[in-house]
């Protein structure tokens, strides 16, 4: 089971958010500790969650939402709706294009629940690594709130690299944290594995990444802005299989060419056993 952050990060919204969804009934923890009130959920639960999503970004009230989904709609009459929503914003407003990703991605993530091959998760250790990065603070953990962030983050660094005349030793690295100031914000790291020791004048900083002594970890080939699906892959393999989550997972950016669809990343998260 997962707490209510984890279950929050995994599923790519606020805390915030699945405390108001408890309350009106419309997406309940599967457990709550009577002594702590602490919420947990099962991985499960995340398929309810995506469609939650899916429905409020087509538009409808939570109220809506609630009744779409208490008369249990197929995920071809969901699919439908979501394309239906898709023609009209494309035809609306081009500017919205970040929010159509973002149904695009919800779409594909309901798709294919059950049909990830969870034969590729592999459990190793992650070695400790050198990176200069830059750092930046994204409102949100799901792909419209960080794509904004960590794009312009990697140019500039690669500027700065460039002019320090640095050469990366080895592929980028981007890892996140909550924001210690308590709100939905996460704090962004872009980095690029490094060869150089510390040195006065830099304006970027250099990193010691410390080992990770066990990851389940899963090659995501595509753009990062569809990686919901291996995401929730990966955390319903760490469920089933008796571990838990215990942080952010690492993206290992193994191959990037100037087509983003064909971006080849390993995703890196933290576990132990339950």
């Amino acid at each position: 089971m997962f707490t209510i952050g984890d279950f929050a990060r995994h599923g790519r919204v606020s805390v915030r958010m699945l405390r108001h969804y408890d309350a009106i009934g419309l997406l309940r923890p599967a457990h709550v500790d009577l002594a702590s009130n602490y919420r947990f959920y099962e991985a499960g639960q995340l398929a309810r969650l995506n469609r939650i999503i899916a429905l409020k970004d087509l538009g409808f009230t939570l109220q809506q939402v609630q009744s779409i989904l208490d008369e249990q709609v197929s995920p071809g009459e969901l699919r439908g709706m979501l394309r239906l929503r898709q023609a009209e914003l494309a035809a609306a407003m081009a500017a919205d294009a970040m929010r159509l990703a973002q149904v695009e991605a919800r779409l594909q993530t309901i798709e294919s629940e059950g049909r990830m091959p969870s034969d590729d998760v592999v459990v190793k250790r992650i070695p400790a690594v050198r990176v200069a990065e830059l750092t930046g603070t994204a409102t949100t953990d799901g792909a419209e709130g960080i794509g904004p962030v960590i794009g312009p983050l990697y140019e500039e660094l690669c500027r700065r690299l460039a002019a320090a005349g640095v050469a990366p030793a080895g592929p980028g690295i981007a890892y996140y944290e909550v924001s210690p100031d308590g709100k939905d914000t996460v704090i962004v790291h872009a980095g690029m594995t490094i060869a150089m020791e510390p040195r006065g004048g830099l304006d970027f900083a250099i990193v010691d990444l410390p080992e990770i002594k066990s990851a389940a970890t899963f090659v995501h080939r595509g753009s990062m802005d569809k990686v919901m699906p291996s995401v929730q892959a990966l955390a319903r393999w760490i469920d089933a299989n008796g571990y838990r989550s215990t942080g952010y997972a690492r993206e290992l950016y193994l191959e990037c060419p100037d087509d983003p669809d064909q971006w080849v990343t390993e995703l890196q998260e933290p576990i132990t056993p339950v």
